[in-house]
């Protein structure tokens, strides 16, 4: 078994770091610490076609990522059952069959594939100087209150919930311990920093940049909701209050405040774009949940097997894998907006 994927699109001549996008992999691959579910896939990308001498060719890039530690036994007891607020009831009604022997493409094991054209996506961007980085800002409850700007961001990867702040890493971290103990799941925010966007990107309606990053990000598994720059907390500020003035300097132009979170009418304007993801906590929890088979009759259902208590510190690769495949794709459309 195994997962698969083609990335199409993409420009020839872009020289590919096999080991960079290994990295990548095992940011997001299960079994990393001891708050992630304790299944163990080496998640090896094999690519097919498109590249050829260590650079891309202009063809579509297939490639696999075999599936090594499957163990669908732990799914037998739920065949005929439905797991409250998964995709179980809602795929069977959809199209009268369902594969229970994980999620099929309702698990989260099918964001490896993000996660390779991400990295490929960040390839691209490095070469423009762009950058993203994404951090766990909330689990549950706690909170972590700095902003961004007040953060060094090099040291998210230096715990395990990818919490670039020690003292509230340690609090969540905790936190999740004790959550996992009880059987149960918790949720959180993924904050996400893009820097180095250039003046531009977004069109007009439809296919307005914070309305595509936020489709990218609500197709992740588990997503509830996104919001950018202030967000839903701008309806605490006057327009005075919120407004971003202009500022030039040098002939370049700024803005004093970035509460519009880089992105004005749909379009980036040259200031950082920052966003906020919520994830739900895990629909499978080790606890009896009241719910019905497919017959209708009434029944308790209760996960078994190896299952995240917090999915948050393996979607932070997956956040900033979705941002990077969104903006490439608005820098190569928009390479054909103007003379």
């Amino acid at each position: 078994m195994a997962l698969g994927g083609i990335i199409d699109g993409c420009p020839a001549g872009l020289e590919i770091d096999i080991d960079f996008v290994k990295s990548e992999l095992q940011r997001r691959k299960p079994g990393q610490s001891h708050i992630t579910t304790q299944r163990k896939e080496e998640d090896e990308v094999k690519f097919l076609s498109g590249i050829f001498e260590g650079k891309t060719t202009g063809h579509p890039i297939g490639f696999t990522i075999e599936n090594t530690n499957q163990k669908s036994n732990d799914y037998e007891h739920i065949k005929d059952a439905y797991r409250p607020s998964h995709a179980d009831f809602t795929y069977q009604e959809k199209y009268g069959i369902r594969d229970y022997r994980g999620g099929g493409r309702s698990s989260a094991r099918e964001t490896a594939c993000r996660i390779v054209g991400g990295a490929i996506a960040k390839l691209y961007l490095k070469h423009l100087n762009i950058s993203i980085q994404a951090y766990v800002s909330q689990v549950g409850h706690i909170k972590l209150e700095k902003k961004y700007q007040d953060l060094d961001l090099s040291k998210t990867e230096e715990s395990i919930i990818r919490c670039p702040d020690a003292a509230t890493a340690y609090n969540m971290v905790s936190y999740i311990e004790d959550i996992r103990k009880e059987g149960n799941t918790i949720g959180g925010i993924v904050s996400c920093v893009i820097k180095g966007t250039p003046i531009g990107l977004g069109e007009p309606v439809f296919d307005r940049l914070h309305a595509d990053l936020g489709k990218a990000m609500l197709s992740i598994n588990a997503v509830k909701g996104f919001e950018y720059g202030e967000g839903f907390n701008s309806i605490n500020f006057k327009g005075s209050e919120l407004n971003d003035a202009f500022t030039s300097t040098d002939g370049k132009v700024n803005t004093s405040t970035n509460h519009s979170g880089g992105i004005q009418g749909g379009i980036s304007n040259g200031q950082d774009i920052y966003f906020n993801v919520a994830f739900k906590p895990v629909a499978t929890i080790m606890q009896d949940q009241q719910s019905i088979d497919k017959n209708g009759n009434e029944m308790a259902v209760k996960g078994r097997g190896r299952h995240d208590p917090c999915v948050l510190p393996r979607a932070v690769p997956i956040v900033e894998s979705m941002a990077a495949l969104v903006l490439v794709d608005h820098i190569l459309r928009n390479k054909t907006s103007k003379i």
